[in-house]
Formats: C-alpha cells, sequence, structure tokens
C-alpha cells in the first residue's frame, strides 16, 4: 500500500514540477533579458569550444525546387515561377443585385512566395485581402472540345491562414461569343466548376457541370453527390493540396486529393438532379376524388363504452394510509421573515409601500420532518380510466394513399453522353473569402494521366518531400507543442508512467510471502515443506483408513469362528461330563493347577 502512494504523489510531482519548470523558464525569459544579451557572445564562444565535433546534428537533406515542365500535350498549364501575372487578366466587372460599396471586384491578387515555404523560388498565385469580391482568368492554348479524349483539370491550394468563410474552386469557362474576360464576373456562363468551399463546419468539394437541355437549350447546374471521405484536414492543416478531377468519355468521373480518390461516380447515376428526367411524372391536373378513404383504421362504429366506466374519476387521488410523521409541526410556518433584515434607509413609506423583511426558510423545520399542514401524499387511483374511446378496427372501405396518375413528361428527353459538354476556352478563379492569402499553384488542363502524374511529382511532390524532410520527428513534434502548452507534460508524463505504474501495482500489491530466513528462524516450515506434510499426512490417513477397514472384517470373521469353536467345546464338555469318572482321574481334576477358569 505504501509503494503504490508512493508512486502516485511521485507522478503529481514530476507533473507539477514540469510545469512550474516551463513558467519559471519564460519569467527568467523576460526578466533576464539584459543579462542575456551581456553574455551572449562568451555563451557563444563557450558553447563552441566545449561543444564536441560528434555532437553537431546531421543536415537536413535539401530540396532544390525546379519549375515544372509539361511532359506531353496540355492545354493549359502555370506555375507562376516567373513572378508576375502575365496572361491574367482582372475582372473589372460589378455584382448584380449588390451594393455598389462591395459590388465591385477589386479583391487583390500577387504573385508571392509561400509564407512558410521549404522551396525557396517556387511561387503562387495568391489571393491577398478578405472580405472582398475577386476574379481573375486566363486563356487556354486553344479550346477544349469533349470527343474522344478524357479531360484532367489539376491545380494546388493551401489555406496559409486556415479558411473561415470561403471558396478556392476554379472555372472553367464556356466558349461563347460574348465571352470577355475584362468582365468576368458570377453570372458568366462556365462549363465546370471545381475545387474546395468551405463555410462554418459545412466541407465542400464542387464538381458542378452546365448541362444544355437538348430541348429547350437551357442550362441546368448538375452536382455531384458529396464525398464520404472526411474533408476538414484539407482546409486546416495549412498544407499545400493537390486536387485533381478526371472526366472519362464514358461519364465515368474521379476526384482525387494528393493523388487519393475521394469520390467518384457516373454523370448519368451520380449527379443531383439528374442529367434526364422521367419518362412520366404525375398529372398536375389530377385531383384525389372527395369520396376517396385514406383511413387505414377507424373506431368501431358498434362499440358502447362499458356501464362501469368512471370517466369523471381523478388520476390521482390522497394516499388514506400515509400517516403524519412523528414531530412535524403544524403550527410552524415553513418561510419566515428575515431577523438580520433591516429596512433600507432611503425606504419611502409613501412611494415604495410598507417595508417587509424577505422571507427565509424557517430554521425550525431543517431538524424537523416538516413544517406547515400536513397533506397526504397524492397516489395514482387505480379506478382512473380516462376518457372512453371506441377501440380501432380495419377500414373496410380503405383505397389506400391517394397518388395523381402518371402521364408522358412532356419535357422527356434522353442524353445518353452528358460528357460532351459544351466546350470552354478560359479557366478563371471568382472567389469570395473572408480569409486572406489563400494561395494557388501549379494549374494544368490536359487529356492523358501520365503527364498530370508528371506535373505533380515536379510541383506538389517537391513540396511535400521539402516538408517531409523539414519536418521534426516525433520526438520534437511533442516538445514543440509542449512549449506551446505546458500541460502536455503532465499527459506525456502520465502516459509514460501509467504503464510502468500499473505493471509495479499488478506485480507488488499481493500478499507478501515470509522469507526463507523467517522461517529458519522460528524452524517454522516452509510452505513447500508444508504442502508436502499436508500430502503425507493425507495419504497417512486414507490409508489407515483402509487398514482399519481390512482390520474390522477381520475381527468380524474372527469373532464368528471364536463363536462356532467355543461352541462345539462346550459340547464335547458335556459329553464328558457324562461320561464315569475314575477316582484317580477326578483327583487330578480337582487340582487347583487343572482346574480351567470360569466362564462368566
Amino acid at each position: 500500500m505504501e509503494l503504490k502512494w508512493l508512486l502516485y504523489v511521485t507522478l503529481l510531482a514530476l507533473g507539477t514540477l514540469a510545469v512550474q519548470a516551463h513558467d519559471m523558464d519564460d519569467d527568467n525569459d523576460g526578466d533576464d533579458v539584459v543579462d542575456i544579451e551581456d553574455d551572449l557572445d562568451d555563451g557563444i564562444e563557450e558553447a563552441e569550444e566545449s561543444k564536441p565535433e560528434t555532437s553537431t546534428l546531421p543536415p537536413t537533406p535539401k530540396v532544390t525546387y525546379r519549375p515544372p515542365v509539361p511532359t506531353g500535350e496540355v492545354y493549359f498549364a502555370e506555375s507562376f515561377d516567373k513572378g508576375t501575372l502575365d496572361g491574367w487578366i482582372l475582372s473589372r466587372a460589378k455584382k448584380d443585385d449588390t451594393d455598389d460599396e462591395i459590388a465591385k471586384y477589386d479583391g487583390k491578387w500577387e504573385v508571392q512566395d509561400m509564407k512558410e515555404t521549404k522551396l525557396p523560388g517556387d511561387k503562387g498565385l495568391v489571393l491577398v485581402t478578405r472580405a472582398k469580391h475577386h476574379a481573375i482568368s486566363s486563356k487556354l492554348s486553344k479550346p477544349f472540345v469533349f470527343d474522344t479524349k478524357p479531360l484532367i483539370i489539376q491545380y494546388e491550394v493551401n489555406f496559409q491562414n486556415g479558411i473561415e468563410c470561403g471558396g478556392a474552386y476554379v472555372k472553367l469557362l464556356s466558349k461563347t461569343p460574348e465571352l470577355n474576360l475584362d468582365q468576368f464576373h458570377d453570372k458568366t456562363p462556365y462549363t465546370i466548376m471545381f475545387g474546395p468551399d468551405k463555410c462554418g463546419e459545412d466541407y465542400k468539394l464542387h464538381f458542378i457541370f452546365r448541362h444544355k437541355n437538348p430541348k429547350t437549350g437551357k442550362y441546368e447546374e448538375k452536382h455531384a453527390k458529396r464525398p464520404d471521405a472526411d474533408l476538414k484536414t484539407y482546409f486546416t492543416d495549412k498544407k499545400t493540396h493537390l486536387y485533381t478531377l478526371v472526366l472519362n468519355p464514358d461519364n465515368s468521373f474521379e476526384i482525387l486529393v494528393d493523388q487519393t480518390v475521394v469520390n467518384s461516380g457516373n454523370l448519368l447515376n451520380d449527379m443531383s438532379p439528374p442529367v434526364n428526367p422521367p419518362r412520366e411524372i404525375e398529372d398536375p391536373n389530377d385531383q384525389k376524388p372527395e369520396d376517396w378513404d385514406e383511413r387505414p383504421k377507424i373506431p368501431d362504429p358498434d362499440a358502447v363504452k362499458p356501464d362501469d366506466w368512471d370517466e369523471d374519476a381523478p388520476a390521482k387521488i390522497a394516499d388514506e394510509n400515509a400517516v403524519k410523521p412523528e414531530g412535524w409541526l403544524d403550527d410552524e410556518p415553513e418561510y419566515v421573515a428575515d431577523p438580520d433584515a433591516e429596512k433600507p434607509e432611503d425606504w419611502d413609506e409613501d412611494m415604495d409601500g410598507e417595508w417587509e423583511a424577505p422571507q427565509i426558510a424557517n430554521p425550525k423545520c431543517e431538524t424537523a420532518p416538516g413544517c406547515g399542514t400536513w397533506q397526504r401524499p397524492m397516489i395514482d387511483n387505480p379506478n382512473y380510466k380516462g376518457k372512453w374511446k371506441p377501440p380501432m378496427i380495419d377500414n373496410a372501405n380503405y383505397q389506400g394513399i391517394w397518388k395523381p396518375r402518371k402521364i408522358p413528361n412532356p419535357d422527356f428527353f434522353e442524353d445518353l453522353e452528358p460528357f460532351k459538354m459544351t466546350p470552354f476556352s478560359a479557366v478563371g478563379l471568382e472567389l469570395w473569402s473572408m480569409t486572406s492569402d489563400i494561395f494557388f499553384d501549379n494549374f494544368i488542363i490536359c487529356t492523358e494521366r501520365a503527364v498530370a502524374d508528371d506535373w505533380a511529382s515536379d510541383g506538389w511532390g517537391l513540396k511535400k518531400a521539402a516538408d517531409g524532410a523539414a519536418e521534426p520527428g516525433v520526438v520534437g513534434q511533442m516538445m514543440a507543442a509542449a512549449e506551446e502548452r505546458p500541460w502536455l507534460w503532465v499527459v506525456y508524463i502520465l502516459t509514460v508512467a501509467l504503464p510502468v505504474f500499473l505493471v509495479v501495482l499488478f506485480c507488488c500489491s499481493g500478499k507478501k510471502q515470509p522469507s526463507a530466513a523467517e522461517y529458519k528462524k522460528t524452524d517454522a516450515p516452509q510452505p513447500d515443506v508444508m504442502d508436502e506434510e499436508k500430502e503425507e499426512e493425507k495419504d497417512k490417513g486414507d490409508k489407515e483408513e483402509e487398514e482399519e477397514e481390512e482390520a474390522n472384517e477381520e475381527k468380524l470373521g474372527s469373532d464368528a469362528d471364536i463363536g462356532s469353536a467355543s461352541q462345539e467345546e462346550e459340547e464335547e464338555e458335556e459329553e464328558e461330563d457324562r461320561k464315569p469318572v475314575s477316582e484317580e482321574e477326578e483327583t487330578v481334576n480337582r487340582s487347583p493347577r487343572n482346574r480351567k477358569p470360569r466362564k462368566d
């Protein structure tokens, strides 16, 4: 028991000391700035002299950045490594139906290095301002036409400051005669919208395409189903993530994040609303008949309320078997005026009325079972039945739930190749964000998966490798986290010490066995000797019982033999007594030595 308490106290002491030590370090850092600055040079020299050559840490692997170069045919490729916005057009449009103060697309875009970049020279497009409308676009090398080749669009996003509410999606702007990138705004026709979007706790990864109705010529947005994967990490970890959309001519699609599929499906089956409308629809002019009965159950019309059914009986009644507790103070109120209360000095009886002391609980009732007029407690009334209702029975006239009849859909069409969308000729970013410094990089639009993978490897792959090389190990990450949150030291200590504590507790908390020396001092048999003796005694007792049983059986047999022998002897003696006895034999028989003992 003492050992358990000792371990417990030790754990608490270690946790407390760790937190106090961290706090003392923080205090010393603030109080001794001047001393540290004065002795900085001397400390560095002494450290360099005393530091052995073998203690130097190995250099961190360095990843050299080279701008990615497309390895095949592309429709668009942009890495921003030239450091300019050449080829990009800033919108000067205004949003419709919006106040003039916020209607302008005056949000700033710049080409910058990432804030915490591990790849010097790697630049990207940055949404600089917050709470403004941003729009920027660029033309493709040639329009993309949906025919027999897949469409692959891929780019990188880093929410450097996290994200509160805003998007980072791209729009593939439809090829139309009216397309004017200088006036790019939210109503500009697009063919596909793809990318991350978040507001509140709603994390989305959009894939929307605009489908043209072949009968009416109108466009309707089709949204892909929501992915099952948890997307929150991509918005909160402040790392660069790679977003890829692959559309195939067979209408299948894949959405990947960091080259891992997070959503997939088919344009014909997994879009909402569906690409093709239903063949039949409900007749809007059909009306339910007045006599249509939709009730599956009805009250039994033949049921009669029983004569003894009392609808007026209360649900609760006073318990007649209850007895007032002894010591109940009938004459004492539950609350009394506070005797210590005093009328405020500024109390005006003309304005405020007659002053009364506030009520407090009667102190006499604290030790009593109750005060005031005693009343019997209420219990459930066994005769309560409530309002009578006839039982429900099946409705013989039930016709089911009415639905309007189906008629052929006048707007029906069947498009079996929704992949063949409207061609697009530009890519644009039209965003509103409450968070600044959203980083975009390495856009590519192509038709070959290998080309997109090579582009990703030379861009996003290098970023990932550089981040991995610069990241500390697990221990380093834990130490860094504890520096920011000192209470983690207690968690670490308990995490390490708790298993040891449990092992010691279970191994050492058993009943203490006396040592061999103690047995020797008292001449008491040791446990193994005592066990052997107990076993020998048990075997001996069993053996004695067996011998005793055998002896009893022999004794019974011998007693029977003795009885028969004695009976034969008595009969022989009686026969001899009947024979005539000579004088000489009689003299010998009367001799004391030859006299037989008398039988009792």
